[in-house]
């Protein structure tokens, strides 16, 4: 009698351990995996809305005459000595390159194309982050980067190469005007150039 009171007891001591155990072990599993939940559906959100904005801006499919906009607008403000804007605008610049779309190109177009980006972005992304002399400096190559895209591309707006003989041994740039407006001097030598050739 004295065993199975003894039996009894320790079996109910050992049936409310496995309770207590179970119910522990669903509350360490629900806390364990509520913010697992909550942290996987936050980051899924988070890594969703940066996917989209990739998606989206690759999506873009961003042309030439975006990206000439950008350089004439770029243009514009260096030639009104603008240097907040010019690093605004060089920043956009590099952002239309990134994302310009090659899908109407030849491969062999879309090789020479891809070098010309390449480098166009690298003096887009120094131009977002230089003062005024070296947006100059770096506004020059990134002309005959913009140049040697157009002569591939094409463009559907006549477009003038202009040129000043007296910055950096020479220098030229795209205008949508015949008039010239010097990017490279600004208001020191506002008209300093001359129009080399159109370009249709």
């Amino acid at each position: 009698m004295k065993n199975l009171k003894t039996t009894t007891i320790l079996a109910m001591v050992f049936i409310s351990l496995i309770v207590m155990s179970c119910k522990d072990s669903k509350k360490e599993q629900k806390s364990e995996e509520s913010p697992i939940e909550m942290k996987h559906d936050n980051s899924d959100g988070h890594h969703d809305n940066e996917d989209k904005e990739i998606i989206m801006s690759s999506n873009e499919n961003v042309n030439t005459e975006t990206i000439l906009k950008d350089y004439f607008n770029l243009k514009d403000v260096l030639v009104s000595d603008n240097e907040a804007k010019a690093k605004e605008l060089g920043a956009t610049l590099a952002k239309s390159l990134v994302n310009i779309d090659f899908s109407a190109y030849t491969e062999i177009q879309k090789t020479e194309l891809q070098d010309i980006i390449k480098d166009a972005l690298e003096h887009a992304e120094h131009i977002a982050k230089s003062p005024l002399s070296h947006q100059r400096e770096h506004f020059k190559v990134l002309s005959k980067d913009i140049t040697d895209m157009v002569a591939i591309t094409g463009t559907k707006n006549t477009l003038y190469q202009q040129f000043c003989p007296m910055y950096d041994d020479g220098s030229a740039w795209l205008s949508m005007s015949k008039d010239v407006k010097n990017p490279y001097y600004g208001s020191k030598m506002l008209t300093c150039g001359k129009v080399q050739k159109e370009i249709n």
